[in-house]
């Protein structure tokens, strides 16, 4: 089954041709990072707009790239949430649009299963059942226990910030450029221990998340100006991915998990890997750093196997912004 993807949910627009929901023929990714760089931070309505513009030219060249016209796709999917409404309405439409012209199947995808999916594009077997996925992102942080396919229980998830966030917070404060995640990672590898501790918020008795406090440690760190960069870099870096991997490993162990999945922006830290590899019982699926970001191959992994039980999404089907696992 060739299945067109399309994703668009926040800043990415991108396109996708996915076979079998394992192997990606094409996929073709128009990043708009120097659009919002200047404003330190997503402008919506930009993003939206350029999302307008980018559309057309992404999926023509995914298709190209995949060496394949429209006639050669079995079935079309977009990310129909969550994300930014006006982002999501681009995307979701044009491959409404396109499914509706050819009469193809269409499924709407949800963004967060897609990341999750995004270890199916790693070379090898199939990740193993019951497995332990944790979605760390921009927007979003959540530990999620899939039983088989399509069965989500949402155990864990942050309260305020998600990780991402606080990464890209925590350059700012720090003086660094947008997005703040690989330029904090990369400052804390000129960093290492010193008498700089920052908070871990433990949430103890849950496996829920907050980095806002650790937020504010850093901004209060920045203002008594001890420390150099590198050194509040590492610091931050490591209270991070100390929770998370912390927190994971030890659901991970009580669920009796066959697998660990990782999956989402925050997946491609390096350090973040090398502790959940060291921490976890079990072994821990990585996926390739570029489908850790926002893209369609993962999404058009997760569609496929949804058309292949034969479920179908109608045309009247709106997007829908909250995390909501509920509507997977």
């Amino acid at each position: 089954m060739n299945v067109l993807a399309i994703e668009s949910s926040c800043d990415e627009t991108a396109a996708a041709v996915v076979v079998d929901g394992r192997t990606v023929r094409s996929s073709v990714v128009a990043s708009q990072v120097e659009l919002h760089a200047g404003h330190g931070g997503i402008v919506p309505e930009l993003a939206s707009r350029q999302h307008l513009r980018a559309i057309a030219p992404v999926v023509q060249q995914a298709l190209a790239d995949a060496g394949c016209t429209l006639d050669d796709i079995d079935a079309v999917t977009g990310t129909r949430g969550p994300g930014l409404a006006g982002s999501l309405l681009v995307g979701y439409n044009a491959a409404k649009a396109i499914a509706f012209g050819r009469e193809l199947p269409f499924l709407g995808a949800h963004h967060l299963e897609g990341h999750i999916y995004a270890n199916w594009l790693v070379e090898g077997p199939e990740p193993r059942f019951p497995a332990l996925a944790l979605v760390v992102s921009g927007g979003h942080t959540d530990l999620v226990f899939m039983r088989e396919y399509g069965a989500y229980e949402r155990l864990g998830g942050t309260r305020d910030d998600a990780a991402g966030e606080a990464f890209d917070k925590a350059g700012r404060l720090l003086g660094l450029p947008f997005p703040g995640g690989p330029h904090v990672a990369k400052a804390a590898d000129d960093g290492g221990p010193s008498s700089l501790k920052l908070p871990r918020a433990w949430m103890h008795g849950t496996f829920d998340f907050s980095f806002s406090g650790l937020k504010t440690a850093v901004l209060h760190t920045v203002q008594a100006a001890k420390y150099d960069v590198p050194s509040i870099a590492w610091e931050f870096q490591e209270a991070v991915v100390d929770v998370l991997a912390g927190k994971t490993s030890r659901l991970a162990r009580e669920l009796g998990a066959a697998e660990v999945l990782i999956g989402g922006g925050v997946a491609a830290n390096r350090r973040l890997r090398e502790e959940l590899q060291r921490r976890c019982p079990v072994p821990v699926r990585i996926p390739p750093a570029k489908y850790c970001t926002d893209n369609a191959a993962m999404i058009g992994a997760a569609a496929s196997y949804r058309l292949a039980l034969g479920q179908r999404s109608t045309l009247d089907e709106d997007i829908f912004t909250t995390n909501d696992w509920a509507s997977v």
